[in-house]
């Protein structure tokens, strides 16, 4: 069984589980933008691909002629709300054998270049967005993701994301710029280790530092590393043009990167 044989597979369960009853046609095509962002490619040269893929249209139930024209695709991506897709990434981590101790760190993602006429049309300035990911130190499967194209401090983030995995967590790995007293606190108060260093400004936050397991804090580096495959293998670039699908784009990619994690 080849590997897009074994993602598709994956994919189309996942997406029968986030869609429930609501019908063949809606868990076809979450199953379908699973695959273009697995083969890293437009709208139009997906479908294109598909096409000449009967065995993977299989997987999915369809044929040659139920493939939907691009622009319906797109539409129905729009259609979809950022719940759908988050759930779909809940359930893409918990394929993986999950540790409970999390490193989190954050990174930027391109918006594809737009035409500058299309850039005034609609007041298209902001050429990056922060994206900010939970990953489990163990199988490096995603298991939240922040996406914003605002100025927020990493602190506030980290919490954000923190609180909602809070029961599922053992520890947390950062590095000094989630260095937040306020932060630590409610991590303990929720039973979730905080390894966090402090900024070293006084004697007693390199006695802080120097009582942090090393090998535990070291692991925080993983999600550099889960930043680093996604961008190398699924693109460091979304090509929506609203904010909002580019927002669900990013938690796309990050439950397509841990079904193909989990099938490879």
């Amino acid at each position: 069984m080849s590997k897009i044989s074994r993602f598709t597979s994956k994919a189309v369960t996942l997406a029968k589980n986030v869609i429930g009853g609501r019908g063949f046609a809606d868990y076809a095509l979450v199953s379908l933008h699973c695959l273009r962002i697995y083969l890293g490619e437009s709208y139009q040269n997906a479908l294109d691909l598909l096409s000449e893929m009967p065995h993977i249209l299989a997987e999915i139930g369809l044929e040659e002629g139920d493939l939907p024209d691009h622009s319906t695709l797109v539409k129905e991506f729009d259609r979809f709300q950022m719940k759908v897709w988050r759930v779909l990434l809940r359930l893409s981590s918990e394929m993986h054998d999950l540790s409970g101790r999390a490193a989190i760190d954050a990174t930027f993602f391109d918006r594809e270049n737009a035409s500058k006429h299309y850039c005034r049309r609609i007041n298209y300035r902001v050429q990056t967005l922060k994206t900010t990911a939970l990953v489990d130190t163990r199988s490096q499967a995603i298991l939240e993701v922040h996406c914003t194209t605002e100025k927020r401090h990493d602190t506030h983030l980290g919490w954000q994301l923190a609180c909602r995995n809070a029961g599922e967590l053992r520890s947390l790995a950062a590095d000094k710029g989630y260095d937040w007293q306020q932060l630590r606190d409610n991590l303990w108060e929720e039973g979730v280790r905080p390894l966090i260093k402090h900024r070293e400004f006084r004697p007693i936050d390199h006695a802080h530092n120097a009582r942090i397991n090393e090998a535990l804090y070291g692991q925080r580096a993983l999600s550099e590393t889960v930043f680093s495959v996604i961008k190398r293998t699924l693109g460091d670039a979304v090509r929506a043009r609203s904010w909002y699908c580019e927002f669900r784009e990013i938690v796309l990619m990050c439950a397509v990167y841990n079904i193909k994690r989990a099938v490879s």
